[in-house]
């Protein structure tokens, strides 16, 4: 039996997908030639590592104790890349960063633009996932920081306070609901929405609370930005669900009027967790220690 890295990486990507298309379109690679290598791994120990159903694929018990052992591997090769590294010219350091979708558009840019800016030898692979997904992938060891909604359960991990934000409904002026100031999510289900492409965090978020009280958004159409959400808005497309610093850098260019949402999800406390600071690298600690610096002061021009 033999497995390179590079097998045992498609095999994670395929599970933590759950599909082999998306796992392997993860990694770059031809979904025929992602299934061959799996099919191979599953020759060489005679045994299925995955239930390949119609809506995707399952580890099977064998699939399963290869997940958590390729994740060790995996894990122990990249703390050996990240030790030598620093012996040689290039990179020093590679930091796996998961976050929501609100961190990820709203807060993140800046700090992480800086911090790459001062570590030129870092790079950051930075994935966008639900919060709940995010604090699992943190507590196996499948990545080394993520920036979560403080309302998931965050036991047994180390954490430090980010940013707040809240969400806000935006409509167009001459909206049936323009004239109102505050509403509750379950209340403007009828109406129809602008939102984020499917494999948004938020989008599937947005979805799931829905679906708990027996209800479905009603997309009429799928973006990839908060711009273009609040954009699309403006042209009474639909309505938006976006961060309210989304929200108020828009309505300065944009028609659009903003409601404040009063479902107590909507106000979000972004928290970094971690397994333990001890156990990261010193350019991993580096990056968390840079995240929890307070934003500088904005200074607002008068005139």
């Amino acid at each position: 039996m033999r497995f390179d890295l590079g097998d045992l990486r498609l095999f994670l990507s395929v599970v933590e997908a759950g599909s082999i298309t998306h796992g392997a379109e993860r990694l770059h690679l031809a979904i025929a030639a992602a299934s061959t290598r799996i099919r191979n791994m599953e020759a060489a120990l005679g045994t299925a590592l995955l239930h390949r159903e119609r809506q995707g694929v399952q580890p099977t018990p064998a699939g399963r104790t290869l997940v958590h052992h390729a994740r060790t591997l995996l894990q122990q090769a990249e703390r050996m890349h990240a030790d030598l590294a620093q012996y040689a010219e290039g990179i020093k350091g590679q930091v796996r960063l998961l976050s929501n979708t609100n961190a990820l558009t709203e807060f993140l840019p800046e700090p992480l633009s800086d911090f790459l800016a001062s570590h030129p030898q870092v790079n950051v692979d930075l994935e966008e996932r639900l919060s709940d997904e995010i604090v699992g992938a943190i507590a196996d060891g499948t990545a080394d920081i993520g920036i979560v909604a403080a309302t998931v359960e965050l036991a047994g991990l180390e954490t430090l306070p980010f940013r707040t934000d809240r969400f806000m409904l935006v409509v167009a002026p001459n909206h049936q609901l323009a004239p109102i100031d505050r509403t509750s999510f379950n209340e403007v289900l009828d109406f129809d929405f602008v939102g984020l492409d499917r494999t948004s965090a938020l989008q599937r978020f947005l979805s799931e609370k829905a679906e708990r009280i027996g209800r479905r958004l009603k997309l009429r159409v799928q973006l990839r930005s908060f711009d273009a959400v609040c954009r699309f808005v403006e042209c009474n497309v639909g309505i938006g669900i976006v961060p309210a610093t989304t929200a108020e850098r828009h309505a300065k260019t944009m028609s659009i009027r903003r409601i404040e949402l009063t479902d107590d999800w909507a106000v979000r406390n972004l928290t970094i967790c971690i397994r333990s600071e001890a156990d990261l690298p010193i350019y991993a600690r580096d990056l968390v220690r840079h995240l929890a610096m307070p934003p500088p002061a904005k200074h607002h021009r008068v005139g």
